[in-house]
């Protein structure tokens, strides 16, 4: 590849200020593997390049073990690499058009059964943090909240009277969730000892021994410790709570659309992994209890 057209990569690189330092590397490395497959099959300008080639390169990625995923991101570069130099008149078609990648299995969330669910948000200890630990918890599986979603709660955040809690989602939209009655007792409990910790000026719900609003980080570590010792053997983040929350109600109600609402989904696509899920517990009920099911 000449010299001339490895500054066009840089130019291009130049343009991607719009988007995160994680995307702009991801582009940069994404677009050096390219380069080094075009010098090995002596492409010299990028005018050059055409889908049959660009199929082989996606097809030797794919050959190297790079996963679907990837190699979608890498596509998305090239893609828009070539789109770059359309406009710049660099050349006259994206080989990258109407080409796609290997499909990537998708990997299925981890998820608690009830059991460990309750045993997990059943603490017994009285003191000031696991009290509050028992509140967040508890609202975390009763509403199946994001973890960020958490954090943003502030004291008028829940409705005692109507059970539900106003939550500032993704993309900044609003909605409201139902709270169930073991959260709402531990989040009126948590209130009487809240007073102990939190600043006279603090307006969030939950806060951390220096009085100020919780971090993320410091739930994730509070649960990995409840975990450990409620006994559940198994790591647990917060975001595991909202996918048990989700494969609950959705075994329970077969109610999709009721679960997208209540996980603030905006595309029920991003719901629908929970049916696979649900699909998975029914299998194992039917393995269990169908006689031409059982192994022999």
């Amino acid at each position: 590849m000449k010299k001339s057209e490895v500054v066009k990569v840089d130019a291009f690189l130049e343009t991607l200020h719009h988007l995160s330092e994680h995307t702009r590397k991801a582009y940069s490395s994404d677009l050096d593997f390219f380069l080094s497959y075009c010098d090995r099959f002596n492409v010299a300008k990028w005018r050059d390049m055409d889908g049959r080639q660009l199929r082989g390169y996606i097809t030797q990625r794919h050959r190297q073990g790079i996963s679907g995923r990837s190699l979608q991101r890498n596509l998305s570069a090239i893609r828009a690499f070539y789109k770059y130099l359309l406009t710049e008149g660099e050349v006259k078609q994206n080989p990258a058009e109407g080409l796609i990648t290997p499909k990537t299995k998708k990997r299925l969330p981890k998820t608690l059964d009830v059991e460990k669910s309750t045993r997990l948000v059943d603490i017994k200890e009285k003191t000031e943090l696991a009290i509050r630990d028992r509140a967040i918890l508890e609202l975390l599986y009763s509403s199946g909240l994001r973890l960020s979603e958490c954090v943003a709660l502030s004291l008028d955040s829940v409705d005692q009277r109507d059970a539900t809690v106003t939550v500032l989602g993704k993309g900044s939209k609003t909605r409201m969730v139902p709270v169930g009655r073991y959260a709402l007792q531990a989040i009126a409990e948590w209130l009487a000892f809240r007073p102990r910790l939190a600043a006279p000026d603090e307006t969030a719900l939950f806060v951390s021994t220096r009085g100020s609003r919780i971090s993320a980080r410091s739930i994730q570590q509070r649960l990995r410790r409840w975990a450990i010792k409620q006994g559940l053997g198994t790591h647990v983040h917060p975001h595991m709570l909202r996918h048990s929350f989700a494969t609950h109600i959705l075994e329970s109600s077969s109610d999709l659309r009721a679960v997208q609402e209540l996980l603030g989904h905006a595309d029920i696509s991003a719901t629908q992994i929970y049916t696979n899920l649900d699909f998975q517990h029914l299998a194992k009920v039917y393995d269990k209890a169908h006689p031409r099911a059982k192994k022999s």
